[in-house]
């Protein structure tokens, strides 16, 4: 049995169908039911053995304790819960409207911390099981305009490491922490957005689908803490080791490659706030990030060209 979290879109979606493919009972939790039943859909024609659908809000500690208990009526125990619910939000610190930057924490930190209050002593009880935690590379550096997310990251992987040090004492339960660079997921066109214009995963850009794999992968191989992108070992050593480089590149590389300078946006709340669940799915149609970043150098080229004039 396996619960997942965000399992409505992208990488939760994704780790639902491939651990349905395997035949595993599945537990879907998101804040939208009707997205959920999709999954619950596709889940079972993927081969699973059953789908609970639990709809849920990993903010609130209530709701994460009520899906717990169902899941326990239903089946009576829990191999593994993979925790993929995340919300973004766009926009300066100080820009970011009070109830929309509490609310990604809220989602992405507080939401991980109530997911692991309840696992955690399960898996205890029954002396084995598994818990992932998905985090981002953003959580082992600063991004511009993106402060609510950087932040709620950098918990998540605090806690991760947190939870592995309480629980080496038993050698079958088991917290693992996976850090994704740029994904093909709908979260950057669903994010709260004050910055102007649309964001984008930056290149090189995974598939959900290569995200779920490793995730499962650590659940039957655990190993405490992966990166996952070609590019995240390089971001890391440049924030760490080479942080006056790293602080001088990152305003202009954000704007040319983790934004669409095509797309201008009025201030949104997007998915932040409430579940949009039209905007609920496996993929975001970002794979080819290298036509989007063209396209920017373009827009960037010109924007220079006309000033010159």
């Amino acid at each position: 049995m396996i619960m997942v979290t965000g399992a409505s879109s992208g990488i939760g979606k994704a780790v639902a169908l491939q651990a349905s493919a395997d035949g595993d009972h599945v537990i879907l939790a998101a804040r939208g039911k009707a997205a959920l039943e999709e999954t619950a859909t596709a889940c079972l024609t993927s081969g699973a053995a059953s789908a609970l659908v639990v709809p849920a809000d990993v903010g609130d500690d209530a709701a994460v304790a009520r899906c717990f208990e169902q899941t326990l009526e239903r089946h009576g125990g829990i191999d593994a819960v993979v925790h993929c619910a995340g919300v973004v939000a766009y926009g300066r610190t100080e820009e970011v409207p009070v109830e929309v930057f509490d609310a990604v924490i809220r989602t992405n930190l507080t939401g991980s911390v109530n997911v692991a209050r309840h696992a955690v002593p399960l898996m205890r009880a029954q002396a084995s099981g598994s818990l992932v935690l998905v985090g981002s590379v953003i959580g082992h550096m600063a991004v511009p305009s993106m402060s609510a997310y950087v932040l709620s990251k950098w918990g998540v992987r605090a806690l991760a490491r947190q939870l592995q040090l309480e629980n080496r004492d038993l050698a079958d339960v088991n917290i693992s922490y996976v850090a994704p660079g740029g994904v093909d997921t709908p979260i950057y066109e669903q994010a709260a957005n004050y910055q102007g214009f649309v964001g984008r995963p930056p290149p090189p850009v995974d598939s959900p689908e290569k995200i779920a794999r490793v995730i499962l992968a650590r659940i039957d191989n655990h190993r405490a803490r992966t990166q996952v992108g070609v590019a995240n070992g390089i971001i890391r050593f440049g924030f760490s080791a080479l942080p006056w480089a790293f602080d001088f590149l990152v305003g202009p590389l954000y704007k040319l490659a983790a934004s669409d300078r095509t797309r201008p946006t009025d201030a949104v709340e997007g998915n932040v706030l409430a579940s949009v669940e039209s905007g609920n799915q496996l993929r975001g149609g970002y794979a080819n990030a290298f036509v989007g970043l063209s396209r920017n150098a373009a827009t960037v080229l010109k924007g220079l060209t006309g000033r010159s004039r």
